[in-house]
């Protein structure tokens, strides 16, 4: 694993640092839009007073905090992988090229010493039966700040919020007693707990080392303009019933309903999608810079 440089030094220093997916770039997005969000994302980490640390894996090397020229190369390549936990060490020893999916991220964000981590949404359980994101048992393994918009729309969200209560991870919402759901800024489901600003959302990071908690604490930001939750669930019934009447499924599935939603919603939520990840990474400066001030 190779730390860049300014990220290597911002540990020692311990200056804030805020880890950063590179799946949203390699598999979430299409170019050119996916590296100028990751560049506005980085940029916006900055702003905050953090130091951005992308992670990807590029030729095997896990890297991170990517530097320009990676960063780039990341965006415009072909045929990269999407590295989940099953698949890691395969992408590294087969010396692939690679985004890494929000439960890899963590793991190896953990791994440099990044106690911070922004994202868009976490990966959680599908209607499907037996298909559920490694995401929710990596987190539950993995201590760091996690922020997040919610689990995505497309997931069945009351199943998920109790398989994170069963494996154990902490869960509190930002300036919300609702789960967010991605595009959409609350839900029916209630949360265990809220925290009202920055420091409060780092003492309830804190608090779960100091109890010898090893998940990851999930910090549920609502996104400040989304589309109304009965709204989106509409769009996501529709796209499933078209996806199931063209025999769409398996691994090809989440992109069909992904791509589904943005043509139902006449763009409103790729435009949502792209506002949280830059509220996120900004949230997630903010409580790292928190987290390097003294107890």
């Amino acid at each position: 694993m190779h730390v860049s440089d300014e990220v290597r030094s911002a540990l020692r220093s311990r200056a804030p640092v805020v880890a950063l997916e590179s799946t949203v770039i390699t598999h979430g997005l299409p170019v050119p839009v996916n590296l100028e969000t990751a560049r506005r994302l980085e940029a916006a980490v900055r702003e905050e007073g953090a130091v951005p640390a992308t992670i990807g894996i590029l030729e095997g090397e896990v890297r991170v905090g990517l530097g320009a020229d990676e960063l780039e190369a990341l965006a415009t390549r072909n045929a990269v992988e999407k590295a989940s936990l099953w698949n890691l060490a395969a992408v590294v020893a087969r010396r692939r090229w690679a985004g890494t999916t929000v439960a890899t991220t963590a793991h190896l964000a953990a791994r440099a010493g990044i106690r911070v981590f922004a994202t868009g949404g976490i990966g959680g359980v599908h209607p499907v039966p037996f298909d559920e994101s490694s995401d929710l048992m990596g987190l539950s393994r993995t201590p760091v700040a996690v922020v997040s918009s919610g689990p995505k729309s497309i997931l069945d969200l009351g199943a998920t919020l109790e398989r994170l209560e069963s494996y154990g991870v902490g869960v509190v919402g930002y300036k919300t007693k609702h789960l967010p759901a991605f595009h959409s800024p609350d839900s029916p489901f209630e949360l265990p707990a809220t925290v009202w600003n920055e420091t409060e959302a780092a003492a309830a990071w804190r608090a779960a080392r100091a109890l010898g908690l090893e998940s990851a604490t999930l910090v549920f930001n609502p996104v400040s303009e989304g589309i109304p939750y009965r709204q989106v669930m509409a769009w996501v019934d529709q796209a499933n019933e078209e996806a199931r009447a063209a025999g769409i499924g398996g691994k090809d599935l989440t992109p069909y309903l992904l791509r589904r939603l943005g043509e139902l919603s006449r763009g409103r939520t790729d435009e949502v999608n792209l506002r949280l990840l830059e509220e996120n990474a900004r949230l997630a400066a903010r409580i790292a810079r928190q987290l390097t001030d003294p107890a």
